[in-house]
């Protein structure tokens, strides 16, 4: 049997195993993607006290070129190799040489040796009919051995020229103003361009690749072709129109620097290099390109960017390496870092909802664990299972979990406030070795019925389903019992954790009515199909009468409040209650809980209809993100078309560096939205998982401008939990390729971020 029919082959087993999805039958419309080889982004930068202008790189050394002459990168400093000590205005790599133009001449480096050829000004250099071209303002030269010769006719230009370039076995230049060529005895602007126009008469570069000359201005690019020019701006998908430099990469790609980052054109794509992950200043000077590196040149130093042969198994294994060096797992539970300023250090957050957190490396350890039958993977998933169990012994009320637990003493950052705005409620625990955090939101209670039900019908095995069992019905036990709240210590409801017609009555309450409603709905539905309680089932249908599924299909929120709003419910100037615009990211992966819930334990199909037309729905607005978990589940439980090539897309181009930095992209040319897609809650487009950073699925894909300004580390669990999740539908085939070095990494004993747990062991671990 092939691999891609053993993988449909489990998806049919998952199918009966965990109930009747929303799909009525296996056959699925969305076509597999294989786990191929691809190039994986990899940036580092190469800090300078003063402007590096000019980069070139030769073989496997990369020159720069700074105020004070040359330097090359010797591991991550500049170091001196040489050399003119002037100023350097401009590099370039021709054949096995580099040209250097200074403030006072041309310099060549050949053969490991530097030499200056002559004294004078010049302004560029370039390949041509097996020649090195050179310009100075007014003529051009060849090199002939150590020598510059000059061409003959091509002694006195009538314009300075600017850049020069090889074209169509022509010499094509940039003057001020113009596009010109030389014909072999004359300059000529008139027999240049018979169609089109140029975007700008500001124009910085020059650069020929194949049957394409590229001119790079300040109001985009202009492209000949022949002798027809056309136009590439943000309408073609280019980031910046304000371009400055341009450079042909390793892999018929096109570099361009601009005023705010760098771009790498391949083909009709346009990837964007900018802000302090990529770049130590925005304002790019120049950019060289080798064998699967680019180095860009900026005020404040180099940037890196270097391309490395990875599979997203590689990646998911990288990840899994990130979370242990990193200091990010801790007795079951996943963090995210912050930094600490007065130590100097990096600290982990014990969050408003860690359970929520974890549950999404629980399920992608149980979804590795379907796949591939690891079982460090399965003792992974019991661990993260029975931290998140704890959260519900540890505290005096049955069914109530909390929302993180905090070991007196430990190293960390432990929350001081609780979500909304609200403080933070700590409690001890009956043997006063810990605290747990109180005030529970409905997050934590779907997060914990989504990951445990996967658990139990993935990973579990023996006493552990059992109690997996028990915790769904205790937690749906405790909100039938407590009139369809979680009722906290002080025997209040918590601000978030309602589902009851009280809450839904009140301003608070009005427009969660269709989200809420799906969830208590969702987690009766999944606690009577694994507990198997009679009582959750006669609550599902009790809900029902009481009209819970009357905004289940509209649960997603998509606009301002309107007429529908009762006026004594109209929202008041009070930051605790829904704001005047309800669209709110966080809550889509509520619901996909939720869906998840519904899609594979209700088998009726009335009500199976409308949870799905829901899910349509909500995955139209949701779609236009690109997020692969939204996509995966939205497959998993219609088996339609769910964008699988898109998905597999924004999971390679996830940088491996995890830490937030801050990214804009508010500013740029290219935020039209995508032919195919509508947008329905006020932003355009995606934007890239390189352009942003690594993200929860919380974060919307719409959010231009954001951040950490490099002050926390991300957790990847979410995208560990894809790769997995695509790989035990079959939306992901699995590579092809046998190499090890491109299927996992490296183990090393590194210790990069936080400090190991210091505290005492939790009950599970003390055994």
């Amino acid at each position: 049997m092939s691999s891609h029919a053993l993988i449909f082959s489990a998806f049919v087993v998952a199918l009966i195993a965990g109930g009747q999805l929303f799909a009525e039958e296996a056959k699925h419309r969305w076509r597999p993607v294989t786990d191929e080889v691809y190039l994986q982004e990899v940036g580092r930068q190469i800090p300078s006290d003063t402007p590096v202008r000019a980069a070139a790189v030769l073989g496997k050394t990369i020159y720069v070129g700074l105020e004070s002459g040359v330097r090359c990168v010797n591991g991550e400093t500049l170091a001196d190799c040489g050399g003119p000590g002037e100023p350097v205005l401009r590099m370039r790599t021709i054949g096995d040489a580099v040209l250097g133009v200074t403030q006072g001449g041309l310099f060549r480096l050949k053969d490991g040796t530097w030499r200056q050829l002559a004294t004078g000004r010049f302004v560029d250099a370039c390949g041509h009919l097996g020649k090195v071209v050179v310009a100075a303002p007014r003529k051009l030269l060849v090199v002939e051995g150590d020598a510059l010769v000059p061409i003959a006719g091509a002694e006195n230009t009538p314009w300075d020229i600017q850049r020069i370039t090889s074209y169509a076995e022509t010499l094509y230049g940039l003057a001020r103003g113009k596009l010109f060529l030389f014909n072999g005895d004359r300059y000529d602007d008139k027999n240049v361009v018979d169609f089109g126009e140029l975007p700008s008469k500001t124009m910085r570069d020059a650069l020929a690749l194949g049957n394409r000359l590229f001119i790079a201005t300040d109001k985009g690019l202009g492209l000949l072709r022949g002798m027809g020019v056309t136009r590439i701006t943000g309408k073609e998908g280019l980031c910046i129109e304000d371009t400055t430099c341009l450079v042909e990469g390793f892999n018929n790609d096109l570099w361009i620097g601009t005023p705010n980052g760098a771009i790498r054109m391949v083909g009709d794509e346009f990837h964007y290099f900018a802000g302090r992950r990529w770049l130590p200043d925005d304002k790019v000077n120049d950019i060289a390109c080798g064998e699967r590196i680019a180095c860009i040149a900026t005020d404040k130093g180099l940037g890196v960017v270097e391309y490395e042969p990875y599979t997203l198994l590689k990646k998911t294994e990288y990840y899994e390496r990130w979370l242990e060096e990193w200091g990010q797992k801790r007795i079951g539970f996943v963090h995210k870092l912050e930094w600490d300023e007065p130590t100097k250090t990096w600290m982990r957050e014990v969050s408003d909802n860690d359970g929520g957190w974890t549950a999404h490396y629980l399920a992608a350890q149980c979804f590795k664990y379907a796949v591939t039958g690891d079982e460090k993977a399965r003792a992974e998933a019991v661990l993260s299972f029975n931290a998140m169990k704890w959260c519900e012994e540890a505290t005096p009320i049955d069914g109530f979990p909390a929302r993180a637990m905090w070991a007196k003493g430990e190293t960390g950052h432990k929350a001081k406030g609780g979500s909304g705005g609200f403080p933070a409620e700590w409690h001890d625990t009956a043997d006063g070795k810990f605290e747990w955090k109180a005030d529970t939101s409905s997050d934590e209670v779907d997060a914990i019925f989504y990951a445990v039900a996967i658990f139990h019908d993935l990973a579990a095995k023996g006493e552990e389903k059992k109690r997996a069992k028990e915790l769904l019905r205790r937690i749906a036990a405790h909100i039938i019992d407590n009139g369809w709240v979680l009722r906290d210590l002080d025997g209040k409801p918590t601000v978030w954790a309602r589902w009851d017609p009280e809450y839904f009555a009140s301003p608070r309450g009005f427009y969660a009515l269709g989200l809420n409603g799906m969830e208590v709905l969702g987690f009766m539905k999944a606690a009577h199909a694994i507990a198997g309680d009679a009582k959750f089932e006669q609550a599902y249908k009790k809900l029902i009468d009481m009209g819970y599924l009357k905004e289940v299909i509209r649960q997603k929120l998509v606009g301002r409040p309107g007429k529908d709003c009762p006026p004594e419910l109209k929202l008041q100037n009070d930051l605790r209650v829904p704001p005047e615009d309800p669209v709110c990211d966080f809550d889509d992966r509520l619901a996909w809980f939720v869906y998840y819930l519904l899609g594979t334990y209700e088998k009726a199909p009335k009500l199976r209809s409308i949870y799905t037309r829901s899910l349509e729905r909500s995955w139209g607005i949701k779609r236009i993100e690109h997020g692969p978990w939204a996509n995966f589940l939205y497959g998993a439980l219609t088996s339609n078309d769910c964008e699988v090539e898109e998905s597999v897309r924004h999971l390679r181009e996830w940088p491996l560096d995890l830490v937030r930095y801050t990214y804009r992209n508010s500013h740029r040319k290219d935020l039209a939205t995508e032919p195919g897609y509508v947008s329905y809650v006020g932003r355009t487009r995606a934007i890239s998982p390189r352009e942003t950073g690594g993200r929860r699925w919380t974060d919307s894909g719409l959010n231009y401008d954001g951040g950490g300004a490099g002050k926390s580390v991300e957790d990847p669990s979410g995208w560990i939990e894809c790769y997995w999740m695509g790989r035990y539908y079959g939306f992901i085939a699995p590579p092809t390729t046998k190499d090890p070095n491109l299927l996992t990494v490296e183990k090393r004993d590194l210790h990069l971020g936080a400090k190991p747990y210091d505290g005492p062991p939790p009950p599970y671990l003390a055994k």
